[in-house]
């Protein structure tokens, strides 16, 4: 079981998309909102539109510019090896990889980074409302006390809750429901931006009667 951390440990976490910048445009942002090291959350950090983007050659980039790199894919990547963490479609269930030790040891981590350096979380999407880091990670270190800010690539920031409460207007639901609390409706927003965004592989797929 997750549990908040108490505000007195409650760091803040920075999360960044890699988008198709320039390598110097991309340092520029990193360097704009003063990040002193970026943990990849990327399963697979490589691309083969934006080089610059790769594990190796991104890792000697920021070392050169003062920057920090983590690699924190395997524990808070969207694609799990567990089987686990598949339904019966083959697609990952972000729900049942949030619970894995794997994934609850890379959160912890990044609270323990953050709580003394100015971290960003890093994957390729622009739009953080179509990223897991937002979708899967994000939600996570918001239960354990951390605030979630998201850098824009025009250099503007989003908190994760204003992300949410767009993706709530995006599904039609009211700012204010007699029924349902704003955290309801967020947690039902994730819940459906989770399935639309969650990796799908075929050969986990199971047939079933």
């Amino acid at each position: 079981m997750v549990r908040p951390a108490s505000r007195a440990d409650a760091p803040a976490v920075f999360t960044v998309g890699h988008s198709s910048h320039p390598l110097g445009a991309f340092l520029a942002l990193l360097g704009q909102h003063r990040v002193a090291a970026v943990a990849d959350v990327r399963s697979v950090p490589y691309s083969r539109r934006y080089p610059q983007f790769n594990r190796r050659p991104l890792e000697r980039s920021l070392r050169e510019h003062g920057v920090r790199y983590l690699f924190l894919g395997a524990e808070l990547g969207a694609r799990s090896p567990d089987p686990v963490c598949y339904d019966e479609e083959g697609r990952v269930r972000f729900s049942r990889l949030a619970r894995t030790g794997l994934f609850l040891r890379g959160i912890t981590q990044v609270l323990e980074e953050a709580a003394h350096t100015r971290l960003a979380l890093l994957c390729a999407e622009r739009d953080p409302a179509n990223c897991h880091r937002t979708i899967l990670v994000s939600p996570v270190l918001r239960k354990r006390g951390a605030s979630v800010t998201h850098l824009l690539p025009d250099g503007g920031l989003v908190s994760q809750e204003e992300v949410l409460d767009r993706l709530c207007a995006a599904s039609g639901m009211p700012p204010r429901d007699m029924f349902r609390t704003r955290e309801e409706q967020r947690e039902e927003a994730l819940a459906r931006r989770a399935r639309e965004i969650a990796w799908t592989d075929p050969a986990r797929a199971r047939v079933t009667e």
